[in-house]
């Protein structure tokens, strides 16, 4: 019994939150504060990060008052959320560039929700890499200030692509320039967030561009694996593992997890983005990654007025395709660059957009059934108080996402939402509370034993997958012991989580500094995912430090293939000079920039 509580909220958090596992990464509790908070009715919110800096409780309700940016000159200003007719909105004006209103989530009462699933922040890092200066977001590093740990490491690994870009990002990227990580830097990068302090992180996601045409690509990946991270996955297109070798040689080098781009399961769509089929290499690379033994999550791009209409068939797909399929991953679509009124109206599809297209069309989930990411941070906490390592909690802002997990019926192979059968709400808040009893009880295994039935009563055994009982619904949940020993029970399990990415038109910076997506860069630097693609746009600066002209990438691979190994070292002293020149030149523009805005905002 204590074998199956342990595991199976441990795997729980994977379930919830679906696509970035993180069931083992835990968060340090300052016990004190924990208390203290949890004795006010405070959900358990502690007042610093470890390096002082005071921590704000996210403002709850509407209308409310937060801290965003002008999309036209990123500086940092005021904005008002508020609803008007049942959505949400927020409004800006920037004393140079006017007012700009925007759509943010476009259901006013799911909004609300989700907001009474943040059980308080963490605590970021005891060795932050920047500290802070009052410049966020401008000044990512990460700093002090920010109050989370990574939960998922993503490394940028080349721009470089064997597909088009999108119709809806064409005319952003330069592609006359090629960024392109090196086997030697990647060591360092992969080494900042193992280097963390209190928690080393556990997971990487490599991406690009297309990250598998990178030719050092499997050596990557046997790095990851070399320096301690046990979980490796790449986000990818799927051309090349569409090829079974391919396949077989990741699997082996010790990639877990294909994040496969999955935007339609029609070709029109795909001829219309790329301007080709692509049915039938997403088909061959799924069998292939399937039958390499690696997971597979979908993971569609939505854009409103494009593929909204595609959001059941994805769905209905990965259900057909269970034995196979372990998630979907929703993104709503982003804006890069200036997008007028119109167009954002047309094309900005929100969470709770996701929700209604789920609802309408397949019949499956309804809103009663979809929680934020943050909503597991209770389980986090009980998993550290029984198992009693140190720990961080996945304590993103509760807006970031949404999610839920689907039960597919043994016999009849119907999709259950895991809402339907048991009380998320009653039991989060219970193992909210039981985190605090069993850290200060003496009998661990009683205390073990008492959280097992406590939370147990929230196991609805009627609603519950037919045959299904509260301890075999552990079982199924931690994939560990998915079936008795006369197999005679199984349940499959497929979570749907919506990620939304924030622009420079619904940029909120409490979102920022709660971020758990981490990119790890060449330069030293940790960047929350919005911070890197998004406002500042830290991305930008980095792939300008460390590109090359795509003739001079050209010219280095003919030669590479032909010189002798003196002369190509003389190449890549040259290259590295060069890039040292060019992180000086950088350094300096940061400097001058850091001044204008200081300058701006009367620092």
């Amino acid at each position: 019994m204590k074998e199956y509580l342990g595991r199976g909220i441990l795997k729980m958090i994977s379930a919830v939150e679906n696509i970035i596992n993180t069931f083992n990464l835990y968060r340090k509790l300052d016990i004190e504060s924990f208390l203290k908070s949890c004795e006010s009715g405070v959900p358990c919110q502690v007042d610093t990060t470890y390096s002082g800096s005071p921590i704000n409780n996210i403002t709850k309700g509407l209308p409310k008052s937060i801290e965003s940016i002008c999309p036209e000159c990123n500086k940092v200003i005021p904005a008002r959320i508020f609803e008007d007719n049942g959505k949400v909105y927020m409004e800006k004006t920037c004393p140079d560039h006017g007012y700009v209103k925007d759509l943010y989530w476009s259901d006013v009462e799911l909004y609300l929700k989700v907001e009474k699933g943040e059980f308080g922040d963490g605590r970021g890092l005891m060795n932050p890499y920047t500290m802070y200066r009052g410049k966020c977001p401008n000044d990512c590093g990460i700093c002090g200030y920010h109050s989370s740990h990574t939960a998922l490491c993503m490394i940028d690994l080349t721009n470089r692509s064997n597909l088009p870009i999108p119709i809806y990002l064409r005319g952003v990227f330069d592609t006359n320039k090629i960024y392109e990580i090196t086997k030697n830097q990647i060591q360092d990068v992969l080494q900042l967030c193992r280097a963390e302090k209190p928690v080393a992180c556990r997971m990487v996601q490599f991406s690009g561009g297309e990250p598998t045409i990178h030719p050092e690509f499997f050596k990557i990946i046997e790095i990851s694996a070399e320096l301690g991270y046990s979980h490796i996955e790449v986000n990818s297109n799927g051309i090349e593992f569409a090829k079974q070798d391919f396949a077989e040689r990741a699997a082996k080098a010790g990639l877990q997890t294909v994040y496969l781009h999955f935007d339609s399961v029609d070709d029109e769509l795909y001829v219309k983005i790329y301007g080709k089929p692509m049915m039938e290499i997403k088909k061959r690379a799924i069998k292939n990654i399937a039958k390499a033994g690696m997971e597979i999550v979908l993971m569609p791009t939505i854009v409103g007025g494009l593929n909204e209409n595609q959001v059941g068939k994805i769905l209905y797909y990965a259900l057909e395709n269970i034995n196979v399929i372990s998630g979907i991953d929703y993104r709503p679509v982003s804006f890069v660059g200036h997008i007028s009124a119109e167009e954002r109206e047309r094309m900005r599809f929100t969470l709770p957009d996701l929700v209604r297209c789920v609802e309408k069309q397949t019949g499956i989930a309804t809103k009663k059934d979809w929680y934020p990411i943050s909503f597991v941070t209770p389980v986090s906490k009980i998993i550290k108080t029984l198992g009693g390592a140190e720990a961080l909690y996945v304590s993103c802002h509760p807006h970031c996402s949404l999610g839920t997990l689907l039960f597919i019926e043994h016999e009849t192979g119907r999709a259950i939402p895991i809402t339907q059968f048991i009380d998320l709400v009653g039991m989060f808040n219970e193992l909210n509370n039981l985190a605090v009893n069993i850290k200060v009880s003496r009998f661990k295994r009683f205390a073990t034993m008492n959280a097992f039935y406590k939370i147990s009563k929230y196991f609805k055994r009627d609603k519950a997958p037919k045959g299904m009982d509260f301890t075999k619904f552990l079982q199924t949940i931690d994939r560990f012991y998915d079936t008795e020993k006369d197999g005679s029970y199984l349940n499959k399990t497929l979570g749907i989580v919506g990620m939304h990415p924030m622009d420079s038109y619904n940029y909120e910076l409490d979102r920022v500094r709660r971020c758990v997506f981490h990119y790890a860069t060449p330069t030293g630097k940790i960047i929350p995912f919005c911070a890197y693609h998004s406002g500042h746009v830290h991305q930008n600066y980095i792939r300008n430090l460390f590109s090359v002209s795509k003739e001079q990438y050209d010219d280095n691979l003919v030669e590479k293939k032909q010189i002798s190994f003196s002369e190509a070292c003389k190449i890549a002293r040259k290259i590295l000079e060069d890039a040292e020149e060019r992180r000086i030149q950088f350094a300096e523009e940061e400097a001058k920039h850091i001044a204008v805005w200081e300058d701006e905002n009367d620092l």
